[in-house]
């Protein structure tokens, strides 16, 4: 016990070390696992485990012991079907293979723009949220009581998901600094993803480009308050923010509607004391300097792009991670994905400010080679000391 609790102490050191601008003992091990994974690499029933998540402890364990990382790589679940089913929802459901997918959907028409402008809390809550959940879609009492059920299904497996959380911190040794404290979204996403869809939006560019950006400003203070984390301001903490949009829209548009509401709310929760953690989803090298503008010390986890420009351009100012292609694991011979991880290592370690993680979450047991995941991560550990 001594020695786990030696190894967490150090393991909290190098993230601190990251955190605080100084160059750590060696490069911090910062994998994402989805609890499919675990639960598909324990052999487990993928159904019955998120029904009942107690039970993921012991798929969290099996994971624990085979894969070397500094963050416990499980985490929480924040797509428990159990709150969704209460809702109704038609915005993320479990497919029969087991997986919580994400249909394209749309919870506000075009010609109600201007409804949403003049009060976003009241329409989503009016008008979206009914038409995403659909058993929100009735009287005001009813209402009140499915929200209720819902909300506490939600905080119970939260809470639950804490205390299984903890006691693998402590049996493994994890820090249990590193990961994601609350999630948030770029404003031109949130209109995107849950509002108008994705067809909706790239329209809307071209018809109502006026009302898109009114949208987008007027729902700005909203993602800025739900950034902000229960635990209160702390250098150490992560609001998550996944980056959905930019690559897919033209330059100009993302100049004018995506750009400045989302510095807004990076800047505006860096200032209260809130770091972001950013996941920069497909391909943002054209948008590289603008990143650059950003609070220092914001964290960026990439998934594609160029690592030696990344690291050029913005590693002296902020914290970079991801670029390893987990395609590899599944694909590459074992010194082909140990060799990845040098050259990667190599190029993002000089100077500090890198973690070591993976271009994307690892979601399904199948998609990699788990000698090879357990060789990667095991060199990282052993030899990228400073």
């Amino acid at each position: 016990m001594t020695d786990v609790k030696a190894l967490q102490q150090e393991r909290i050191q190098l993230f601190t070390d990251l955190y605080d601008g100084k160059i750590p003992k060696r490069v911090p091990i910062n994998a994402s696992f989805s609890i499919e994974f675990a639960i598909q690499y324990a052999q487990k029933d993928l159904g019955e485990l998120q029904w009942n998540t107690p039970l993921l402890e012991e798929a969290f364990d099996k994971v624990g012991q085979d894969f070397f990382t500094d963050y416990n790589p499980c985490g929480l679940s924040l797509r428990n079907p159990l709150h969704y089913q209460l809702l109704g929802a038609r915005n993320f459901v479990m497919s029969s293979s087991g997986f919580m997918q994400h249909p394209e959907v749309h919870g506000l028409e075009a010609e109600e723009y201007d409804e949403f402008i003049a009060s976003p809390y009241d329409c989503i809550m009016e008008k979206v949220l009914p038409r995403i959940y659909k058993e929100l879609d009735t009287n005001p009492s009813q209402r009140s009581i499915v929200f209720a059920k819902a909300f506490k299904a939600y905080y119970d497996e939260i809470l639950s998901g804490v205390a299984t959380a903890q006691r693998v911190n402590d049996k493994f040794g994890y820090s249990p600094i590193g990961g994601i404290d609350v999630l948030t979204e770029a404003p031109f996403d949130f209109v995107a993803d849950q509002l108008r869809g994705f067809k909706g939006i790239t329209g809307d560019l071209r018809r109502c480009s006026d009302k898109v950006l009114a949208a987008v400003e007027a729902v700005t203070p909203l993602m800025i308050k739900a950034g902000v984390s229960p635990k209160g301001p702390s250098k150490y903490g992560n609001t998550f923010i996944p980056l959905h949009m930019a690559p897919y829209i033209r330059p100009k548009d993302f100049e004018k509607f995506y750009w400045p509401s989302f510095k807004k709310l990076v800047d505006e929760l860096t200032a209260m004391g809130y770091p972001c953690m950013l996941f920069v989803e497909h391909d943002w090298m054209r948008y590289i300097d603008y990143l650059y503008e950003l609070p220092e010390n914001t964290r960026m986890w990439f998934e594609y792009g160029d690592p030696q420009l990344v690291k050029d351009k913005l590693g002296k100012k902020h914290i970079i991670s991801g670029f390893y292609p987990i395609t590899l694991l599944k694909t590459g011979t074992k010194q082909q994905c140990i060799d990845k991880a040098k050259e990667l290592v190599d190029i993002l370690a000089p100077g500090g400010k890198y973690n070591f993680g993976f271009d994307k979450g690892i979601i399904t047991a199948d998609s990699v080679n788990a000698e090879n995941l357990q060789a990667v991560l095991q060199y990282v550990g052993e030899n990228a000391n400073y």
